[in-house]
């Protein structure tokens, strides 16, 4: 059994959530060009709707929401769904795609520097290098974008606070990640769609042509419905922090696509920026972490199987493969290479 699986798995997974909503950023910039901001937002959350409930298949095998769940998965969406995407379109239509592509690396920041309050993630020094690097590149950019103008600056601050909200957003999901993925994505899209539309509609936004609703609609699909899936999927297997550390990686896919798309504002200043956050992202995942640990008896329910060393429960007949129904743990004493996933949240 390889004790490393897990942290594989969820580098994967961050990864793949990280080139799906890094190629999103300059298409928002694209379609959402002369849209209000929460029209944009609005399409982009009715796309992530519908591919959450077409990735409604196989949910079986996943934990359902619960009534419990409501007052943290109102906060994802007021963060994550609202306040996120409004900020970012907001700025997008005032700054260069990509320095705001690059400048949405810091929402791993927020999301490690949350999680270890919140969640007693642990940092070690190495972390907190990375952490320092990325600061760094940030106020490289500010420093950028303030010789350009006010505007230039303001767009570029619209940015940061979608990352900031989009951190918290993270770290409020790291509890839900042990729910169905599919129907996190829904209800999270949903609700996030219908709250921006009413906005838009009370504000007397603009309507979008058929084909900035289209694109914005199938970038909402991949970039925030997909991706999101993608996310949830490796906070489980990863943790909230290390899984915002290789997501960080979506900003600097996005600045490449960026200046394909045509972008000309690429400078000395943005070059020494994204060198420092690049630096800070694999430094943070050069990271290993491992030593002898105790767990404590536990019950709960998520989708798990018996080849992780974890769960050691017996059932007649034994199912194949994932499955998900309320289960007890064991207390257990062992070492092995780990990631602060739902079996690792002890304190250091």
């Amino acid at each position: 059994m390889d004790m490393n699986a897990p942290a594989l798995r969820g580098g994967l997974l961050a990864l793949f959530a990280a080139a799906l909503f890094g190629v999103s950023t300059p298409l928002v910039q694209y379609f959402g060009k002369g849209l209000g901001a929460l029209s944009t937002a609005a399409l982009l959350y009715a796309g992530a709707a519908v591919a959450g409930a077409l990735l409604r298949r196989g949910a079986t095998r996943e934990a359902a929401l619960r009534r419990s769940d409501l007052p943290r998965l109102l906060a994802v969406v007021a963060f994550g769904a609202v306040i996120g995407p409004v900020a970012l379109a907001w700025g997008l239509q005032r700054t260069s795609g990509a320095s705001a592509s690059l400048m949405l690396t810091l929402e791993a920041l927020f999301t490690a520097v949350l999680a270890w309050r919140l969640y007693r993630e642990t940092l070690g020094p190495r972390v907190w290098v990375a952490m320092a690097l990325l600061l760094a590149g940030g106020a490289v950019l500010i420093l950028d974008q303030a010789r350009l103008g006010g505007a230039q600056l303001a767009g570029l601050l619209a940015v940061l606070v979608a990352t900031a909200a989009w951190g918290m957003d993270n770290t409020l999901s790291r509890a839900l990640a042990e729910r169905d993925p599919g129907q996190v994505v829904l209800v999270k899209a949903a609700l996030g769609a219908t709250v921006t539309a009413v906005l838009a509609l009370a504000f007397a936004e603009a309507a979008p042509t058929l084909a900035a609703a289209a694109g914005l609609l199938a970038v909402g699909a991949t970039g925030y419905g997909l991706s999101l899936r993608f996310y949830l999927l490796a906070q489980r297997a990863f943790g909230a922090a290390r899984t915002g550390s290789v997501f960080a990686f979506a900003p600097f896919i996005g600045a490449v696509l960026a200046l394909a798309l045509g972008d000309r504002s690429v400078s000395a200043w943005m070059g020494a920026g994204g060198l420092l956050m690049l630096g800070g992202v694999l430094l943070h995942l050069m990271e290993s972490h491992g030593h002898a640990h105790a767990h404590t008896a536990m019950d709960h329910e998520h989708a798990h199987d018996h080849a992780d060393g974890h769960h050691t429960h017996r059932h007649e007949p034994m199912p194949q493969g994932t499955h998900s129904h309320p289960h007890q743990h064991e207390p257990l004493q062992h070492a092995h290479p780990h990631v602060p996933d739902a079996h690792h949240l002890h304190h250091h």
